[in-house]
């Protein structure tokens, strides 16, 4: 498995890729965000550990345009900022997963196996709600015909909403399936990341799918 490391203090850095690399596997590091950018381009990577505060491009930009670009790589959030509102941006942005220093090896180590695992090329296949239909091998979703312009995490959520057609999904179910991170995951922040999704498979069209079941979760139906 290849990771690429983008974090500004060198002591953590060196401590790291060098405790991955004992750990079986291939490492990349950098100090910089706009290299970071630069190596994502050049690069085929299974995972990105992320730091925030970074020289000339921070980690919320890296993210922002990896996601713009498509680029649906899981990120792992390594930082210091452990406020909500920095938790529910990296969300919205779509992390994968959020790590507050200080850390311990063991949990990390933990946190990048389980995304690895959760990356497994997906099935080639699709699903459809309605006159929603998904492309779950090229991560692309269709309304009617229109292309939804959504993020990986937003792909995500509307997928694992779709394979539930009909039930309810709650808020600590979708924390933890597509974050993975229950504990860290306020359930204001699953909110404001389904008003996003709501705001794009919803909004533009005059049969609504996603549905608010109050006090449990989510759900997606097409009657």
């Amino acid at each position: 498995m290849h990771i690429l490391i983008a974090e500004d203090d060198p002591t953590s850095l060196e401590f790291l890729a060098e405790g991955l690399r004992e750990n079986g596997f291939t490492v990349d590091a950098t100090q910089d965000g706009r290299q970071a950018l630069v190596m994502l381009a050049q690069n085929t990577y299974d995972l990105i550990i992320l730091d925030v505060m970074m020289p000339q491009i921070d980690g919320w930009e890296v993210l922002n345009r990896m996601r713009q670009h498509r680029i649906a790589t899981p990120v792992l959030f390594l930082t210091a900022c452990d406020t909500v509102s920095d938790r529910v941006k990296g969300l919205e942005l779509g992390a994968d997963d959020y790590l507050v220093k200080p850390f311990a090896w063991a949990e990390l180590l933990a946190r990048v196996r389980t995304l690895l695992r959760r990356s497994v090329t997906r099935p080639s296949d699709s699903l459809v709600v309605g006159d929603l239909e998904l492309d779950l091998s090229r991560m692309k979703a269709h309304r009617n015909g229109m292309v939804i312009d959504l993020t990986a995490k937003e792909f995500q959520m509307l997928t694992l909403l779709a394979r539930s057609k009909g039930e309810i999904v709650t808020r600590a179910t979708l924390a933890e399936q597509i974050w993975g991170m229950p504990s860290f995951v306020e359930s204001n922040a699953v909110d404001v990341a389904l008003g996003r999704l709501r705001k794009k498979v919803d909004d533009p069209f005059a049969t609504k799918l996603i549905h608010t079941i109050r006090g449990l979760g989510y759900t997606i139906k097409d009657e």
